[in-house]
C-alpha cells in the first residue's frame, strides 16, 4: 500500500484516515486515481466536495461513510450513491443487531485493500458482458465461508479476532486474517476469469494438477485425513494440498500478499538485502506496475530478504512471525504463473479496449468495455513458455 499526502499541509495520509490528523483537511480515496485526496466542501449541491489540486467533477462520501464504514469518493451527481468497492455489497449484516456495525467495519476495511489490490493490477470487477459473472460479496452471520457464482461469503464472526484464533488453532493454521480470506476467495472468482475459458487450462494442469477432481470429495477428505505429509514441499499452504482450485486460490492470496507487502515497504523506504532492512535508502523495485516488463524473479528477490527481516522484527516484539511460510520451488513456480496469467489478462483486455476505442465513431462517448471472451487475445502462448522456461 502506497502512502499518500495532505495537498493542504504536506503531512502523510494512510488509506483508511477521513481527516488529516495534522490540519484537520477532509480525506476520501479517490478510486479512478487510486490515490488518497484532499477535499473541500462545495455549497451546492448538498454534500458535495471538491477535490484540492485538480480539476474533477463534484464529489460525495460514499452513502456508507454515515456508518464509519468507508471513506471512498464517488460522483455527487451520478450514481447511486455507493462508491465502486460499497456497490459490490449484496448483502450487509443487520446492523441492529450489538456488534454486528463493529463487525462489518472490519470486514469493509479489509475489503477496500482488496479491491485495492485489483483495481491496481487493472482486473476487472464485472466480466458479465464477456459471459462471466459479477463479484459481488455477501457478509452473513454464522454462514459458510466461500465462493460461488461470484458470489463471496464472509462469515461475520471472522471480524472477531477471538473467534479467529479459534478457528486458527482448530483448522492447523499458522496465518488466519479477514484480507487473507478475502484474497482467497477473490481467487476462486479470477480462476473463472484467468483460466476457466477452453484452451486455458493445459498450462494451469501442469503446475497444479487436474482440477475436475471430485471437489466435495477432495475437501472432505483434506478435512478428515489432513494434508499428506509432504505437503510442504510442493504447496504455499497445508490447505493447497486438497485440491487444485484451493492450491491456485492459496497461491494468489499469497502473490497479493506479497506484491501488497513490497508496495508497502517501499512507500516506507525499506530496502530488503540479505543482512536485514534499511531504512531511508533508494528501493530498488519499482512497484508492480502492468505498463512495465518486470519480472516475477525481481519480485521474489525483494520478497525473501523483507520478509525474513519482518519476522525477526515480529519475534522481537513478541509476536509471531509475519510470514510463516517457507515457499518450496514447486510453489514459487505457480506464483509465477499466478504473476503472467495476471499479466497477459489484464494487456489482452487493455488491447482490446484500445481497439474498440480507435474503431468508436467520434460522437460516440460511450466507456470502452471489454471485448468478448471469444476474441480476447489468449494468455496461453506466454504462461505455457513461462511453465516450460520453469520446469
Amino acid at each position: 500500500m502506497k502512502n499518500h499526502t495532505c495537498s493542504k499541509c504536506g503531512n502523510t495520509v494512510y488509506f483508511e484516515n477521513v481527516q488529516c490528523v495534522k490540519c484537520g483537511a477532509d480525506l476520501g480515496f479517490d478510486s479512478e486515481r487510486l490515490v488518497m485526496i484532499t477535499i473541500e466542501p462545495l455549497a451546492e449541491p448538498p454534500g458535495a466536495y471538491h477535490a484540492i489540486g485538480y480539476d474533477a467533477a463534484p464529489l460525495r462520501y460514499c452513502a456508507n461513510a454515515a456508518h464509519a464504514a468507508c471513506n471512498w469518493l464517488t460522483p455527487a451527481l451520478e450514481g447511486d450513491g455507493f462508491c465502486i468497492a460499497c456497490d459490490l455489497n449484496r448483502t450487509i449484516p443487520d446492523l441492529s443487531i450489538a456488534g454486528n456495525l463493529d463487525a462489518w467495519q472490519e470486514l469493509e476495511r479489509a475489503k477496500k485493500r482488496l479491491v485495492y489490490d485489483l483495481l491496481r493490477f487493472g482486473l476487472p470487477l464485472d466480466t458479465r458482458n464477456s459471459g462471466g459473472e459479477r463479484l459481488v460479496f455477501d457478509f452473513l452471520l454464522n454462514a459458510t465461508t466461500g465462493h460461488l457464482d461470484g458470489v463471496i461469503t464472509i462469515d461475520v464472526t471472522e471480524a472477531n479476532a477471538v473467534e479467529r484464533e479459534r478457528q486458527r488453532l482448530q483448522f492447523g493454521e499458522p496465518y488466519r486474517s479477514l484480507l487473507g480470506h478475502l484474497r482467497h476467495e477473490s481467487g476462486h472468482f479470477y480462476w473463472n476469469v484467468l483460466i476457466a475459458e477452453p484452451g486455458k487450462q493445459e498450462a494451469f494442469r501442469e503446475l497444479f494438477g487436474d482440477e475436475r477432481m471430485d471437489y466435495g470429495a477432495a475437501l472432505a477428505r483434506h478435512h478428515s485425513e489432513g494434508p499428506p505429509p509432504d505437503w510442504s514441499t510442493n504447496y504455499v499452504s497445508a490447505y493447497a494440498s486438497s485440491h487444485p482450485w484451493e492450491d491456485w486460490a492459496e497461491t494468489w492470496a499469497h502473490y497479493l500478499h506479497m506484491v501488497s507487502a513490497v508496495d508497502t515497504a517501499q512507500a516506507e523506504g525499506m530496502e530488503p538485502r540479505a543482512s536485514g532492512l534499511i531504512f531511508g535508502a533508494a528501493w530498488p523495485f519499482k512497484s508492480y506496475d502492468i505498463h512495465r516488463e518486470e519480472t516475477f524473479d525481481a519480485l521474489i528477490e525483494r520478497w525473501i530478504p523483507l520478509s525474513i527481516a519482518l519476522n525477526n522484527m515480529s519475534r522481537g516484539m513478541g509476536h509471531n512471525d509475519f510470514y510463516p511460510f517457507v515457499i518450496p520451488a514447486p510453489a514459487l513456480k505457480k506464483l509465477a504463473f499466478v504473476h503472467h496469467a495476471i499479466r497477459e489478462y489484464v494487456a489482452a483486455l487493455s488491447t482490446a479496449n484500445q481497439a474498440r476505442a480507435n474503431t468508436r465513431p467520434r460522437n460516440d462517448v460511450t466507456p470502452p468495455r471489454p471485448a468478448p471472451a471469444s476474441k480476447r487475445p489468449s494468455p496461453r502462448s506466454l504462461i505455457g513458455r513461462v511453465v516450460d522456461r520453469l520446469k
